[in-house]
């Protein structure tokens, strides 16, 4: 991701903005799993400043009835986040806050992934990818590889990344090139940065 925020001070708005925006409590992980997903910010990153807006009282901890505990943004960090979004890109925040509808949508809905590998002979491997939920299975693809080795680096990506993989195989298959014009030319701009 060549638009990564590396400023102390960015990642918190960015954590701050993403809550304002969404509107609702989150458990700790899936706002880590937010903030993280699209590469913007590093997991260490997200966790130290995490921990000063709670410090800060810029976020708080609740917990329910049941002990769980969620995340809430207070008033003073929605007023920092409404007065301090313009440090950011817009593209960063809108494409951020598009991608943590979608990961809250998979988690709501109860999915999970699920992968495997199969020696099918003749040193070829099959990879059986499934997003899976009430009701069954929402979507399965097998793909016959060449080599275990090309097979299990796909089951681990597969496994860290199965919402934004299934989020583009629907892209892909409904016709939304938009989804995967995005992604690709993060890819190209962050070649064109090495060069």
């Amino acid at each position: 991701m060549a638009l990564r925020l590396t400023e102390k001070s960015d990642i918190k708005i960015f954590i701050l903005y993403l809550l304002a925006q969404l509107e609702r409590p989150l458990d700790y992980v899936t706002l880590h799993d937010i903030c993280v997903q699209d590469e913007f910010v590093n997991q260490f990153d997200f966790v130290e400043e995490f921990y000063e807006l709670l410090d800060m009282k810029a976020l708080e901890m609740k917990a329910d009835e049941n002990g769980e505990e969620s995340v809430y943004i207070t008033r003073k960090g929605r007023q920092t986040a409404e007065t301090m979004k313009d440090r950011i890109l817009p593209e960063i925040l809108d494409h951020a806050v598009r991608s943590a509808l979608q990961l809250i949508s998979f988690k709501a809905r109860g999915l999970t992934a699920r992968s495997f590998i199969e020696d099918v002979g003749g040193g070829k491997y099959m990879l059986t990818c499934k997003i899976s939920g009430q009701g069954g299975d929402h979507m399965e693809t097998k793909l016959v590889l060449e080599s275990l080795r090309q097979a299990e680096r796909m089951r681990i990506n597969f496994d860290e990344h199965s919402e934004f993989i299934y989020r583009g195989m629907l892209a892909l298959l409904s016709g939304d090139m938009n989804y995967l014009a995005e992604s690709w030319s993060d890819d190209l701009a962050a070649a064109d940065e090495e060069i």
